[in-house]
């Protein structure tokens, strides 16, 4: 199979989590891995990792959850700190799945939600993988293009103006998540435009932020993390270059740090099989 070409999702499931329905696609046998996807318009578990998920699951059990707000997912309005929302979620997932604990392979938006559950619910996490995600407002060097706004600023956009299109979805991708905007696959760019034209979703979209919850700085709990954390960055990361997962990383008991060259947001899906290789290295490592 053709990794870079992305294939049609398989069937997936439904469960039931604290009164909302979560979507998920499982693929393989082993240690539970949970992965979560990134917040760009469109986005959902198979779209993120679909390319790279067939080789993790060679010898893992893994969850493609689309996160609530997107994908096949319910789409509640959340009131309140929203990364604590989203935590409680997916830790109400794992019990309905009967998962005690798990690794965990994240992306953006994703990656934010698993770090505060790692804080929150510290049993729950055997190990974390981390790309392109921003749960703090500041960075070491210089302030945080577009006022960290970039993401939300570029969905505004997508949504905006005539709507949404699929030259409009390469383009997103191309500015923001991917190195080469030759490589990226048609398929996932046509998945990403059918999802992002979901009723749910664009009434989200259009009401900006507002049904999101309100935004959390996790700084505090950052320091709080026992479980490892691997921060796994592009050199050309559109929203955040490499120093900002450095200071990340040494603000975690056990963070460390790898960065992928010719590569930006989305790296697992630009060069999979380097992904896979680097995490499932580490996530095969004794965690306890």
């Amino acid at each position: 199979m053709d990794l870079m070409d992305i294939q049609a999702p398989p069937q997936g499931a439904y469960a039931e989590a604290d009164g909302v329905k979560y979507h998920y696609i499982e693929l393989g046998t082993g240690s539970p891995t949970i992965f979560l996807h990134g917040g760009g318009p469109g986005c959902t578990g198979w779209s993120d990792f679909g390319q790279v998920a067939p080789l993790f699951a060679a010898g893992r059990r893994c969850l493609l959850v689309d996160i609530l707000q997107y994908g096949k997912s319910a789409k509640p309005v959340i009131e309140g700190p929203m990364w604590d929302y989203h935590a409680a979620r997916t830790v109400a997932l794992m019990d309905a799945l009967e998962i005690d604990r798990a690794d965990f392979v994240c992306n953006s938006w994703g990656g934010t939600i698993a770090l505060n559950l790692a804080a929150k619910y510290p049993e729950r996490v055997r190990s974390l993988v981390v790309t392109g995600s921003m749960p703090v407002f500041y960075g070491p060097l210089a302030p945080l293009p577009e006022g960290g706004r970039r993401g939300r600023n570029a969905r505004d956009v997508y949504y905006g103006g005539e709507g949404p299109s699929l030259a409009k979805m390469r383009e997103l991708m191309a500015r923001l998540e991917w190195y080469d905007p030759e490589a990226i696959p048609e398929g996932t760019v046509r998945l990403r435009y059918e999802q992002s034209l979901d009723p749910e979703e664009t009434a989200l979209a259009g009401a900006s932020d507002n049904p999101r919850g309100d935004w959390q700085d996790l700084t505090a709990e950052l320091g709080t993390i026992q479980a490892p954390v691997l921060f796994m960055w592009g050199m050309q990361d559109a929203f955040l270059t490499p120093d900002y997962p450095l200071m990340l990383a040494r603000m975690i008991p056990k963070g460390s740090l790898h960065v992928m060259n010719e590569a930006s947001h989305h790296l697992q899906e630009e060069r999979p099989y380097d992904f896979h290789s680097v995490v499932d290295g580490f996530l095969n490592q004794r965690h306890g």
